[in-house]
C-alpha cells in the first residue's frame, strides 16, 4: 500500500500541473481570440469570462488525458532516472504490476473525463451557443465603444461616437458611414452621417430608432465630384429588431441521451466520439507505462518525443476517423472502435515485449551455459 499510495500520488501530482499548464496555455490563445472579436464588436466584452466558463469542460475533457499520459512518462521517468524503480523491480515491481497499480489514477481521470463527455460539456456547449445566438442579435450599437471605430460584420456600416452614456441612450460626436447597396447587390456609393449628439428611442410598435440631431449628411460615390450635401435638425435611422434564436443545432451541444438510439450518422458518430474519451484514457495509459522505461545514463526525455508522437497519432486518426464516419467513407458497424483496437494491440506489445526479450535473452544464455 506504501508503493501504491507513493506512485499514485506522484502521478497525480504530476498530473495535475502538467493539466495546468496545458490548459492555460489553451485558455489564453482561445481568449486572445474572443477579445479581438469583442474588440472589432463582434462580442459584447461583459461576456467574455462566461464565454470561457462555458468552453472550459471541452477543453478539460481533451486535456486530461494528454495530461495523464505526459503525467506518467515524467513522474515514471524521473524514478527510473534516480533509480527507484531499480529498487523496486528488485523486490518484484514488474511492468504489469506497475500498470494495475496506474489503473487507479487512470480510472479516476477516465471517470472525470466521461463526466465531462458525456454530461457538461454539451451543457457547456449548448449555453455557449445559446450566447452566440444573443450575441449575434445585438447591433453595433449594443457593443458600441467611444472612441473606437466599429463595423457590422458585413462591413456595410462603421459607426464612430466619441460619447455615450452608460444607458447606451445618448451619444456625442457621432460619424455614421453606410454603403449603399441595392436590391440586385450593386454598389450605389456611400452615405456619411455626422451629428453633434444622438440618441436610441423605442417607438410603441418595438421599433428601435437612433435620432440624430444638429448634424449633415453625405451621399455619393468616392473620387467623383457629385457628392450631396444635406443639412439636418433631427434625423431618424431605423435599427434592426434583435432576433434571438433558441435553436441549437451542434452535434457537440446536444444531450447524450438524445443521442443514444438515434439512426442519424452524425448522432451516432457523436455519441461513439464522447464514449471514445474515456477509453482513451486507459489505452494511453497502457502506452505511458512501457514507454516511461528510460535508462538513467539516457536521460528521462530520450522517450518523450517519440511517445507524443505516438499520443498526437493516436488523437489524429482518431479525429479523422471521426469525420470520415460523419460522411458516410466509414461503415457505420465499425465506427471509431477499430483506432482504439489498433493502439490497445501497440499498447499490449509495448507492455509484453521487453519481458519477452528479456525471457528470451535468459533461456539463450542458459543453453549457451549448457553447450559450453
Amino acid at each position: 500500500m506504501i508503493v501504491f499510495r507513493y506512485l499514485s500520488r506522484e502521478v497525480l501530482l504530476t498530473l495535475s500541473a502538467v493539466s495546468a499548464v496545458l490548459l492555460v496555455i489553451i485558455m489564453s490563445g482561445r481568449f486572445i481570440k474572443y477579445l479581438a472579436q469583442a474588440a472589432s464588436g463582434q462580442l459584447d466584452p461583459g461576456s467574455l469570462f462566461l464565454i470561457m466558463g462555458f468552453r472550459l469542460p471541452g477543453f478539460l475533457q481533451l486535456i486530461l488525458p494528454l495530461g495523464l499520459f505526459l503525467g506518467i512518462l515524467l513522474s515514471y521517468g524521473r524514478l527510473y532516472l534516480e533509480s527507484e524503480m531499480t529498487v523496486l523491480s528488485a523486490t518484484g515491481m514488474s511492468q504489469q504490476r506497475l500498470f494495475r497499480i496506474t489503473l487507479f489514477p487512470a480510472t479516476l481521470v477516465a471517470l472525470v473525463v466521461a463526466w465531462l463527455s458525456l454530461s457538461l460539456a454539451p451543457q457547456g456547449a449548448n449555453q455557449f451557443q445559446l450566447l452566440l445566438n444573443k450575441q449575434d442579435a445585438l447591433t453595433e450599437f449594443d457593443t458600441l465603444e467611444p472612441g473606437r471605430f466599429q463595423a457590422l460584420r458585413d462591413g456595410t456600416r462603421v459607426t464612430y461616437t466619441e460619447t455615450l452614456t452608460d444607458d447606451r441612450v445618448n451619444l456625442g460626436g457621432v460619424f455614421i458611414s453606410q454603403k449603399n447597396i441595392s436590391s440586385d447587390q450593386k454598389d450605389r456609393g456611400i452615405s456619411v452621417l455626422v451629428a453633434q449628439k444622438g440618441r436610441q428611442e423605442i417607438r410603441p410598435d418595438g421599433n428601435r430608432y437612433l435620432i440624430l440631431d444638429n448634424g449633415y449628411r453625405y451621399d455619393g460615390n468616392p473620387g467623383q465630384a457629385d457628392y450631396r450635401k444635406i443639412k439636418y435638425d433631427e434625423y431618424g435611422v431605423l435599427l434592426p429588431k434583435p432576433d434571438v434564436s433558441d435553436e441549437v443545432t451542434d452535434r457537440d451541444a446536444m444531450p447524450t441521451s438524445s443521442l443514444v438510439g438515434s439512426d442519424d450518422i452524425r448522432s451516432s458518430t457523436e455519441l461513439q466520439w464522447r464514449l471514445s474519451l474515456p477509453l482513451l484514457v486507459f489505452i494511453v495509459t497502457l502506452m505511458a507505462v512501457p514507454l516511461s522505461r528510460v535508462n538513467p545514463r539516457q536521460g528521462r526525455f530520450l522517450k518523450l518525443l517519440p511517445a507524443i508522437l505516438l499520443y498526437m497519432a493516436y488523437l489524429t486518426i482518431l479525429i479523422a476517423a471521426r469525420g470520415a464516419l460523419e460522411k458516410g467513407k466509414i461503415p457505420a458497424a465499425l465506427g471509431l472502435w477499430w483506432v482504439h483496437g489498433i493502439f490497445l494491440v501497440i499498447g499490449l506489445g509495448l507492455l509484453y515485449w521487453e519481458p519477452m526479450r528479456l525471457k528470451l535473452a535468459s533461456r539463450r544464455d542458459a543453453l549457451e551455459v549448457a553447450r559450453g
